[in-house]
């Protein structure tokens, strides 16, 4: 946020300046109306007298000229405004000067109006400047005085009104100046706090949007006012146009009551619209002594029960990875050892078979071994921005090349007109693509016919990144398909249930999303949603607008 405070001081010192500009050549164009109404008036009246009638006349009109051009060149002479207000402080002061030797009568309003324009002008020039013109004006003064007076002016009295005006001009315009100064810088920090409260509400609000618990805001009416995309889903994503939750969650309504009547609260869980988890609300006062307001937190137990998850895992990995590293040097002996059998020439077709047998059971572990030390290591993820259909296209040549394929195919497909970009991690990207491909090759084929595989790169809507592993094969059966990302779950006998476990869990990690999607007319489709490249935190995203988040 520091690196809005100079521009919030620029344009709060831009609009402060624009005022006083606007506010000076106004007033300028009414000292040029008093001017001309002064020179103009009736002979009748007797006053002002005028030495030089048409000397006056001329002045007035060519100032108040001057004047009506300063005015309606006042937003185009923005950009050196301190320039115009210099520009036009000289002719202010010159103006005056003369207006006083031809209106001598009217010296004092004249020049007490002249100390306006001074002090508009030092609100925007500097001190030395402001002080520059405050002595020209003063030296004008005394200088009209002393050389042209007429000859019996009193000459004392004169000179020492014009003293007693230079000394106003300067307390005028220091003080004038000093006090703009403050006022922008004033205007400034407000502005700065402004846009900083803005800014915090902000964040505060995407925070609260984005947790995993539930929050809603209630009033004495039973009336919902705010609601996050948590809550507006453990609700069961109701109208934006339903607020009232006695209607939306009775049961939630009734504990409420019950807790605000009793002071007691029911923490067994409960579900609030059909095939959504279940949740224990807590609630909460707005303010200690306010029963106007009340804040509901739903708290999701299928979060709970996950968390607790991770951690059962995460021990278990830690304890299984400390065994996997104790057997993967007797598995490296075994399998050296039948390597070097299979060379032997003296075997018999059965022996051979049996050291095959021993080969392809070392491999299997192996691959155990190496699900079970990746479920412990838990890398952080090092996202980069990728052109996901270039990088799609160099997975599938680099995997055609270190695997065999036979009658096979696997095919990178770029269904997007334009580049798809991703943020991931291209080696946690490269492992999650290699098992959905593997599983694909492995699982998706009819009986007696090659598996057709591809991987698909294209842009969802309002541009997310999408790509896809799909197959043409027998599909899975939904009652599978609900598990398959659950850890050890498989199958197949020859499985570790931890492949799609840590390809979802490496998902994860990047901030992507990775899901079974079943093909219509037969097919698996394993779909990852990545996270673009540019995506503005405070913009809201579809649920909220849903959810009508107000």
């Amino acid at each position: 946020m520091s690196s809005t405070v100079p521009l919030t001081a620029s344009r709060a010192g831009t609009a402060t300046i624009r005022h006083e500009l606007s506010f000076l050549n106004a007033f300028r164009l009414v000292q040029a109306l008093v001017y001309a109404a002064l020179a103009f008036s009736p002979p009748g009246l007797g006053w002002p007298q005028l030495a030089t009638p048409d000397f006056a006349r001329t002045v007035t009109a060519l100032y108040l000229v001057f004047a009506l051009v300063a005015l309606l060149l006042n937003r185009r002479s923005m950009p050196y405004a301190r320039t115009a207000v210099a520009a036009t402080l000289v002719v202010d002061i010159a103006a005056a000067v003369l207006a006083i030797a031809a209106m001598h009568d009217a010296r004092i309003g004249i020049a007490m109006m002249l100390a306006v324009n001074l002090s508009a002008g030092a609100l925007i020039l500097p001190l030395r400047l402001s002080s520059f013109f405050a002595a020209l004006a003063t030296l004008g003064m005394l200088g009209h005085t002393l050389f042209g007076s007429s000859i019996d002016n009193p000459g004392d009295r004169d000179l020492l009104e014009a003293a007693l005006f230079g000394l106003a001009y300067f307390a005028t315009t220091t003080l004038c100046h000093v006090l703009g100064r403050q006022l922008r810088a004033t205007e400034a920090l407000a502005e700065q706090r402004s846009t900083d409260l803005a800014n915090l509400a902000q964040v505060n609000e995407l925070i609260i949007r984005r947790m995993k618990t539930g929050v809603l805001l209630v009033d004495d009416a039973n009336r919902i006012h705010q609601i996050n995309e948590s809550a507006w889903m453990l609700m069961g994503n109701p109208g934006a146009d339903q607020r009232d939750l006695g209607q939306l969650a009775p049961e939630l309504s009734r504990r409420l009551y019950h807790w605000m009547t009793s002071g007691k609260l029911d923490e067994t869980a409960t579900q609030l619209a059909d095939g959504v988890p279940e949740v224990v609300p807590r609630f909460t006062r707005l303010a200690p002594n306010d029963d106007s307001h009340v804040l509901i937190f739903l708290d999701d137990t299928s979060l709970l029960s996950r968390r607790a998850e991770e951690l059962t895992l995460t021990s278990l990995g830690r304890l299984s990875a400390s065994i996997a590293h104790e057997i993967r040097n007797p598995l490296a002996a075994i399998r050296y050892s039948a390597q070097l059998l299979a060379e032997s020439t003296s075997m018999d077709s059965t022996d051979q078979r049996m050291v095959e047998i021993i080969n392809n059971h070392c491999i299997r572990l192996n691959e155990i071994i190496e699900n079970i030390l990746q479920l412990s290591r838990r890398e952080r993820s090092r996202p980069e921005t990728l052109d996901l259909g270039h990088w799609a296209q160099a997975f599938v040549e680099e995997y055609s090349q270190g695997n065999d394929l036979g009658a096979d195919s696997l095919r990178a497909i770029a269904s997007s007109p334009v580049p798809v970009a991703a943020v991931a991690d291209p080696q946690q990207l490269q492992q999650v693509v290699w098992n959905l491909v593997q599983n694909a090759l492995r699982y998706g084929r009819l009986p007696g016919e090659p598996a057709r595989v591809m991987v698909v790169t294209r842009q969802g809507e309002h541009g997310v990144p999408i790509l896809e592993v799909i197959d043409r094969g027998p599909g899975i059966a939904p009652k599978v398909a609900a598990q398959i990302f659950e850890p050890f779950y498989t199958t197949h006998e020859y499985g570790t249930g931890l492949g799609l476990y840590l390809a979802r869990q490496m998902s994860d990690a990047n901030q992507a999303a990775l899901e079974y999607v079943r093909v219509a007319g037969g097919g698996s489709c394993f779909r990852l949603v990545l996270t673009p490249p540019a995506r503005s935190p405070a913009e809201p995203s579809e649920t909220a607008q849903a959810a009508a988040t107000r």
